[in-house]
């Protein structure tokens, strides 16, 4: 699917399915069907020229011939598709011959009549087709001239160093002093500081990096953001969890008013210094409610806000009028992002690069995003002078929204065609949403966005290349990670979100309902298709081409109607909604015969799920972790195309379940409580994540061999990349042999017995976490030896802290480790020697205080001058009780003593344990 040709990416390679012999169709329709393949072609690369013009550019004629394409493109498809269910479609089993018979003979009859009906709907596509060839004609589509031509997409300039924080250093040390220092207000007032710039100018960079510096200073802080339509009601519930995460951490499943709320935040505050920073402002309504909360205690406590609007700032008070970035540091910052510094760009391009900064004018989210746009282009010159010329001078007279959109647009048209409707497909998420990755991949699949040239090539790994070509061309920004440093969730920066949602609009790719009842509408003459909902009311609208629906706002569902009616719906996102009481509303998922992705996830749904999911044989997703499903129903076995089935650890899999979900490539939680369902999980040849809970049957029992069944189950799983095995209440024995997890990434068991003797140097594992009930001298040994180890998490169960035998590992050892944590036993840095662990940053050992008033650990083990980029260190102090306070400052002190003389000057923590 792409965004320019509609729905002919994927309507073509249908119509050849339809010649096929299976589906027996009547000479004529086969007729009609070659013909409109031919046509179909010849309009698809009429409109893959349209497409590379800039929609501004087009004749309006041209315009709407492409809209009418596209429309009648998702009509044919929707016409295709419901012919291939209606055929395809699963014959209920019954045990009588006979009723198999009649029922056969049923299917045979009304299978003609659908044949016949197709017949009969291609022979009208068919003079559509012509009326739209012969405006093609009329118009001279195709005499259009595409204004650029494709690159290869070349990325490894990008990201060569860290540069978000090019340009800032004064404006930062600047706020520092302002913020600290006597200015003539008393030393205990509350001090407030209100950035104001126009979008993509850095203040959110800015306040963050003050904040970062002044955290430490503080009782407490928060960073939440406000946004353009904020809820005030969730806003100081964010403010809540932010001040105090452990306390309010469910304050979001809460109803309380906003007085109520205000009172919480002021009673909170009232004897502690504060930083808070507030991002986002964009009137002086909310700032009014926060002003309420955040009073002046009298502890010199700080407010920092941000705002593109100069009365906003001004009227909060502290107004400070962020520049640009001034020339030197814009190219460093371009620069960098392309070549890696400004001493190896090229000399042909110094010309035109000065050109271009002086454009941007000092702007960093313009730099980002024309460098990130040059750095495919580092090649060739003539691009490079093609992207200048094209810019205009709009920033640098006048650096506003419209200016900035010019800079963006360039990035957009440069996407491939793909990458342009996984784009705009963002514009169904709210403002400042934090996007979760596998979520929206599984999404893109299911609107046919990600295409395999291949068969043996997974659709989610290709979706993944999407998401990641999109961060590095500065498109999306990462939200949060996971603890292997992997991307878990983006987020879209404003002015993006807004480029897009426009765009969206006058391509009729998406229809939001806003939480005001304002609606982002189709253009004229084209259907709702794909439906955002971010209001508390349902939308009075036609829906009969309904294709996709995501909620976003939980209480809608009390409104919402049936959607049987919505056959071609692909699919239903009710994620976070709350459907506890509504167990008994979702029958009519049975009738969604195209869908492709449900989730129910953390809608709380109590309900058992509709039998009816079983006639859903084309659903690939289904999210349910986060319900009160107890049972899976026994028809889920039909759903042979599922590739991604979540689930949470108490809902039970029916018998046999997986031998019959060949397609799963992820699967978590799984409830795995008898060697029969772990005997099956190797059968899943297509797994590449796996989450399991090892626990007990209904009756209580645990299944010795459940744990020998699963390490069988493992070395069959030759794609496995990412792999968690829990376990409930007692260690899970893992040892036996497995020969094939080459591609095994990410390791997390809790618990094991000990180490398994599977995991040996072979593995490429990037990070393991652990917990054993007991360490062994040689797990530290074979640990160390892993190549490609990043990060460890090694924890000994146990309130008994466990002291290994003193050994030292080779000077190789974790060559590659960047975090490691020993946990539970002791671990101090003299074990590594010079040469080990080399690229160490972050460590966390355990310090035996008692073996150190004993005089078996000297302060000399303490050598923290073995670990070359060591960064930060937190210390785990184990017996602080049971020796004397001499002891526990004397090895405080030599370890402060010796981050002082490192190199690098690691942060130092101490963490007292048990």
């Amino acid at each position: 699917m792409e965004v320019a040709t509609g729905a002919l990416g994927t309507l073509i390679p249908k119509l050849g399915q339809l010649l096929q012999d299976e589906y027996n169709l009547q000479k004529g329709a086969k007729k009609n069907i070659e013909f409109l393949s031919k046509e179909l072609e010849r309009i698809r690369a009429a409109l893959c020229n349209v497409g590379e013009v800039p929609v501004e550019q087009l004749n309006e004629l041209v315009r709407i011939w492409s809209r009418d394409v596209r429309e009648l493109s998702y009509d044919m498809e929707d016409i295709v598709d419901t012919f291939m269910v209606r055929v395809q479609g699963p014959d209920t089993p019954s045990k009588k011959s006979a009723k198999k018979f009649i029922k056969k003979l049923g299917n045979i009859v009304t299978k003609a009549k659908t044949r016949h009906e197709i017949a009969e709907e291609i022979k009208d596509i068919k003079e559509r087709v012509r009326e739209v060839a012969e405006r093609r004609d009329r118009y001279k589509v195709d005499a259009i001239k595409p204004v650029k031509t494709l690159v290869d997409p070349r990325i490894t300039a990008l990201y060569t160093k860290t540069t978000d924080l090019v340009g800032i250093d004064e404006a930062r040390e600047e706020l520092i002093t302002r913020l600290t220092k006597g200015d003539g207000m008393s030393a205990q007032q509350q001090r407030v500081v209100s950035i104001v710039g126009f979008g993509g100018l850095g203040k959110t960079t800015l306040a963050k990096a003050v904040y970062d510096q002044l955290r430490v200073q503080f009782d407490c802080t928060a960073f939440v953001s406000v946004s353009q339509n904020p809820d005030l009601n969730k806003l100081l519930k964010n403010l809540l969890y932010e001040l105090d995460k452990q306390k309010h951490a469910n304050i979001h499943s809460t109803m309380l008013e906003e007085r109520h709320l205000i009172d919480l935040i002021r009673e909170f505050l009232q004897n502690k210094r504060y930083l808070i920073v507030i991002d986002d402002i964009w009137d002086t309504k909310p700032w009014g409610i926060l002003q309420c909360s955040l009073h002046d205690n009298g502890l010199k406590s700080i407010i920092i806000t941000t705002t593109r609007i100069l009365d906003v700032a001004e009227q909060i008070g502290g107004c400070y009028k962020q520049k640009p970035l001034t020339h030197e540091s814009s190219k460093k910052l371009f620069y960098g992002r392309i070549f890696g510094s400004e001493g190896t760009c090229p000399g042909q391009y110094f010309e035109v690069s000065e050109k271009i900064l002086k454009k941007c004018g000092g702007v960093p989210l313009a730099i980002i995003t024309t460098s990130s746009l040059l750095a495919n282009k580092s090649g060739n010159i003539k691009e490079w002078n093609d992207v200048c010329g094209s810019i205009g001078s709009g920033l640098a007279r006048n650096p506003s929204m419209d200016g900035m959109r010019k800079i963006l647009l360039l990035s957009y048209h440069d996407l491939p065609a793909h990458l342009k409707a996984c784009l705009l497909y963002l514009s169904i998420f709210p403002e400042d949403y934090e996007i979760d990755k596998v979520r929206l991949i599984w999404k893109w699949i299911a609107e046919d966005f990600v295409h395999c040239e291949e068969e043996s090539q997974s659709l989610f790994e290709l979706g993944e290349s999407y998401f990641n070509e999109l961060l590095n061309r500065s498109l999306i920004q990462v939200a949060d990670k996971n603890s292997d440093d992997t991307i878990s969730s983006c987020r879209v920066h404003d002015m993006v979100l807004e480029l897009i949602c426009s765009l969206s609009r006058e391509e009729s790719f998406v229809t939001t309902v806003l939480g005001d009842s304002r609606q982002s509408m189709p253009s004229s003459g084209s259907m709702v298709r794909r439906l955002s909902l971010q209001s508390t009311t349902w939308p009075k609208m036609e829906m009969s081409k309904l294709r996709s629906v995501t909620i976003f706002s939980p209480a809608i569902i009390n409104t919402m109607p049936s959607l049987s009616c919505c056959h071609l719906l692909r699919v239903l996102d009710l994620e976070g909604c709350k459907l506890k009481e509504h167990s008994s509303s979702l029958r009519f998922i049975g009738n969604l015969f195209h869908l492709r992705y449900l989730s129910l996830a953390f809608t709380g749904y109590a309900g058992e799920l509709p039998v009816e999911i079983a006639k859903l044989q084309f659903l690939q997703t289904l999210r349910l972790y986060g319900t009160q499903i107890e049972e899976l129903p026994s028809g889920i076995v039909g759903l042979t195309q599922l590739m991604f089935l979540w689930v949470d650890g108490r809902t039970s899999l029916p018998n046999g379940l997986l031998r019959h979900l060949p397609s799963l490539e992820m699967l978590g939680v799984v409830r795995v409580d008898s060697a029969c369902i772990a005997g099956e999980l190797g059968l899943l040849t297509q797994l590449r994540d796996l989450e399991v809970d090892l626990t007990h049957d209904k009756e209580g029992i645990w299944d010795e061999n459940m744990c020998t069944a699963l390490v069988g189950s493992l070395g069959k799983l030759h794609k496995i990349q990412y792999l968690v095995v829990d376990s409930e209440e007692m260690a899970a024995n893992l040892e036996g042999s497995v020969e094939s997890l080459g591609n095994l990434s990410y390791l997390r068991i809790g618990t094991a017995t000990s180490l398994p003797t599977w995991i040996r140097p072979a593995l490429l594992l990037s990070s393991l976490d652990i917990t054993v009930v007991q360490v062994r001298r040689e797990d530290i040994q074979v640990l160390g030896r892993l190549q490609a180890l990043r990060y460890l998490d090694l924890t000994v169960a146990g309130d008994i802290v466990q002291v290994l035998e003193r050994f030292m590992v080779s000077p190789d050892a974790f060559p590659s480790a960047i975090r490691c944590t020993f946990d539970g036993f002791t671990m101090v840095p003299s074990t590594f020697p010079p040469g080990a662990m080399p690229r160490l940053e972050n460590f966390i050992f355990g310090i035996p205080l008692e073996d150190f008033s004993r005089g078996e650990f000297t302060t000399d083990d303490l050598a923290l001058g073995h670990l070359p980029s060591l960064q930060v260190v937190a210390a785990r102090l184990y017996g602080v009780g049971k020796v004397s306070e001499e002891v526990v400052t004397k090895v405080k002190d030599k370890l402060w003593r010796e981050a002082d003389v490192h190199p690098n000057q690691p942060g130092l923590h101490h963490l007292v344990a048990r």
